[in-house]
């Protein structure tokens, strides 16, 4: 059944992997993405090879994935996501303690650290669960993902995607340096992200 979504979300977006800065591994790792469509975790996820697949864990909003029960069967049994409070985090409800719970001793996250998604070219700012992954999991690798084309694949508010070609490129791991602050560790991390536009 994974693989039948994982074929279907590449028929859908067409889209392409190209790994610039990295190559396909086993090895933990936190894949971090620009976000402009509902597609974005899927194409991510549908992206990675069969072996790595299964170790990756998508991040997503409950409040989403919990409106339907088809909705919640996918996100569960298909995406083995992890479902984060987005609205009103609480310190028992908390997304990183949940995103850390998550990644264990083997997964890897899908992660978007604007938050939600964007209809304009620019992306927001990251915020801070990036970095506090880093300096709790150095062990982990953190591959910035540039996302193109997807947002008019499935513009916002659509339900129908219309065929045009995505792509999804895979850059260098990074990590958090010695002494290095949050704001400096999240403008690098979005930086490395953008700077795939020109590879």
């Amino acid at each position: 059944m994974k693989s039948f979504f994982a074929a279907l979300a590449k028929l859908l977006t067409g889209a392409n992997a190209r790994w610039i800065g990295c190559q396909p591994d086993v090895r933990q790792r936190v894949y971090f993405a620009n976000h402009t469509s509902n597609l974005d975790a899927l194409v991510i996820w549908a992206s990675l090879p069969p072996t790595i697949r299964e170790l990756a864990r998508p991040v997503a909003a409950r409040d989403y994935w919990t409106k339907s029960k088809l909705r919640l069967y996918l996100a569960n049994k298909i995406f083995n996501a992890v479902l984060i409070e987005r609205k009103k985090p609480t310190p028992h409800d908390n997304p990183l303690t949940d995103m850390l719970n998550a990644l264990g001793k083997s997964h890897s996250l899908v992660i978007f650290p604007e938050g939600g998604r964007q209809t304009v070219a620019e992306m927001a700012p990251f915020k801070g669960g990036l970095f506090h992954l880093a300096k709790d999991r150095p062990d982990v690798e953190f591959v910035p993902v540039l996302i193109e084309n997807l947002n008019r694949i499935l513009p916002k508010g659509e339900f129908l995607p219309v065929p045009l070609l995505g792509s999804i490129s895979f850059g260098a791991p990074i990590k958090l340096e010695n002494g290095e602050d949050k704001m400096t560790f999240l403008n690098r991390a979005q930086a490395a992200v953008k700077a795939l536009q020109k590879s």
